[in-house]
């Protein structure tokens, strides 16, 4: 039987690590070093608590007190704030079930407490309703709570609350030339939750349209749905995501009618900049998509030209159900995991089988694929890959302007079909007609990095970070970034950007063969084994590559190919 035990767990992370490092790598890490000699190590000592995990820029302990747990983090805000020019720490605690791995700890508790941390403020601390039930009594505090926000492949609602306490001004992230946009989640206010999908998939139709219009800086959907189910500060959600201006509304649907209600807000002053309704039969959905774009192009940027915004107009589908089945596959994208992505390939393969040109849906039903073989053991010598190859193909053909379909199918096209120089061009289209496509440009990255461009992939993964600081999917652009750094032979910040990414996202197995590998070559052969051991474990049905196998590393030069595989040695993968 597999141990377990109960825990409370500590989840900590510099917030805007790469950003400082960036700025100013050598004081940032000295700084970094300085946090956990003189403050971290020795409070963890004196609250018996245990790190049992480290990742570069945060840490995961556990503590068998609960209160143990909440009073070190407190310590440690608290000395943090009356430090000069400490670095911003956020900290999340859970206490729950975890399960024993050697010296590592797994499970629900401690993936909650990594998906809490993000919730807190800079110099702050965000805990469950356990924690703060578990303390009642023996602490006391002020608590500001949050709900139930979505927690990313958490299924249970947890309550979350943040520990009220003056923290110094986090550092905005600097503002765009351009007029900058985040479009937050609408409210569903049509009283029935099966509803999310819908008011979700059209608040990211907008958004979608909003990026096309090159003139305006759009940060990404997954970003901006880190607020969805909270109560925000528009002031705040400014400075974290370094915009000028939000876009919040709400949606009802009844029956076949829709009634849409949007507003534009300045995000320094908080003064509405616009406010308006659209009406409508379901029918209408895209006509009311694009006189909501512009309206707010409109307000934002008075010289932005017509053609600019007709070209935000472009109608995915003319079957109202082929698109609710789409709506439905990207609700299931975003959830990732097997059973998710096998479900929402389903799903987009129903929409296109409905509409033989509807292109978007031909591309995700592909990039599925892709996904599953990235992470899901799937090859690419299968008949399943031989098909996502072929529905590409058709989303190229039906879908030559349409940014999603190109970006989806050029990947595809390069990364299962391995041709990646056809892929590369789909790509770049992709990105020369929806600019603020983060995810677009995440796998431009990619692809680049697979051709040996190792220097220009840096730059895509970091304008993918820029355009989506707070995404779910951030760890697939800071594991880009260990994988091209590793190529760079720059090892040091390879393994940075690796745990960062492992960090970022415990359950991308994927990820830890990444760390392996850049932590071996690196010269840190005994974490590199215990990385590499996660992920066999993890992926037992991954079978090491050899140069002429159809699985093998994606890497086009001999050298870089060669490189990965030393890594692996390396860090005790058998020859």
């Amino acid at each position: 039987m597999t141990p377990r035990r109960l825990a409370a767990i500590l989840a900590a992370d510099v917030v805007g690590f790469s950003r400082l490092m960036g700025e100013n790598e050598a004081a940032t890490l000295a700084r970094l070093r300085t946090l956990r000699t003189t403050t971290i190590d020795p409070l963890m000592a004196e609250h018996h608590g245990r790190i049992f995990k480290t990742t570069g820029d945060g840490l995961l302990a556990e503590f068998s007190s609960t209160v143990d747990a909440l009073r070190c983090a407190l310590a440690i805000q608290t000395k943090q704030r009356e430090t000069e020019n400490p670095l911003p720490l956020r900290i999340g605690l859970h206490t729950g079930d975890v399960v024993i791995d050697g010296d590592d700890l797994l499970g629900d508790g401690i993936n909650i407490a990594a998906r809490l941390e993000p919730l807190a403020e800079p110099h702050g601390i965000a805990l469950s309703a356990r924690v703060r039930e578990d303390a009642a009594g023996k602490i006391t505090l002020d608590y500001e709570d949050l709900g139930t926000p979505t927690l990313k492949n958490i299924s249970a609602p947890i309550r979350v609350y943040r520990v009220r306490t003056t923290t110094p001004e986090r550092a905005p992230l600097p503002l765009p030339e351009k007029p900058s946009l985040v479009v937050l989640p609408f409210q569903n206010m049509s009283g029935d939750p099966e509803q999310e999908y819908f008011v979700d998939g059209l608040v990211e139709d907008i958004t979608t349209a909003m990026a096309h219009i090159s003139s305006l800086f759009v940060i990404a959907r997954n970003s901006a749905f880190t607020y969805k189910g909270r109560a925000v500060d528009v002031r705040q959600v400014g400075r974290d995501l370094g915009v000028r201006y939000i876009l919040e509304g709400s949606v009802r649907k009844s029956g076949t009618r829709l009634r849409i209600t949007g507003q534009l807000i300045e995000a320094a002053t908080g003064a509405h900049l616009w406010a308006d309704r659209f009406e409508g039969a379901l029918d209408d959905v895209f006509d009311l998509q694009d006189r909501i774009t512009a309206s707010v192009a409109g307000v934002l940027e008075p010289r932005l030209q017509r053609a600019e915004i007709e070209r935000a107009q472009r109608k995915p589908t003319h079957d109202l159900d082929a698109y609710d089945l789409y709506l439905r596959g990207m609700a299931e994208l975003h959830q990732a995991g097997a059973g998710h992505l096998i479900a929402a390939q389903a799903l987009f393969t129903e929409a296109f089988q409905r509409d033989p040109t509807y292109a978007a849906a031909y591309g995700k039903a592909a990039f599925c694929v892709s996904l599953r073989i990235t992470n899901f053991g799937l090859t690419r010598d299968t008949p399943e890959a031989a098909e996502a190859l072929r529905q590409a193909r058709l989303a190229v053909a039906n879908g030559r302007d349409d940014a999603a379909a190109l970006w989806s199918a050029g990947y595809v096209i390069g990364y299962v079909g391995r041709d990646l120089d056809a892929g590369l061009r789909l790509i770049e289209r992709s990105c020369a007609l929806n600019p603020n496509s983060a995810i677009a440009w995440n796998r431009v990255g990619w692809l680049n990095s697979f051709l040996g461009n190792h220097g220009t992939a840096t730059e895509f993964f970091q304008r993918a970070i820029r355009l989506s600081p707070a995404d779910p999917l951030l760890h697939l652009s800071q594991f880009g970034m260990a994988m091209a750094l590793l190529h760079l032979e720059r090892y040091d910040e390879a393994v940075t950007w690796a745990e960062r990414a492992v960090q970022e996202q415990p359950d991308h197995t994927v990820t830890y063969q990444g760390l392996a590998i850049t932590l071996a070559m690196a010269g840190r052969l005994e974490e590199a084994s215990r990385a590499l051991a996660t992920f066999l474990r993890r992926a037992p049905e991954w079978r090491a590559p050899s140069a002429s196998s159809p699985n093998r590393a994606m890497y086009r030069r001999e050298e870089d190919f060669a490189r990965f595989m030393e890594g692996l040695h390396r860090a005790g993968l058998p020859d």
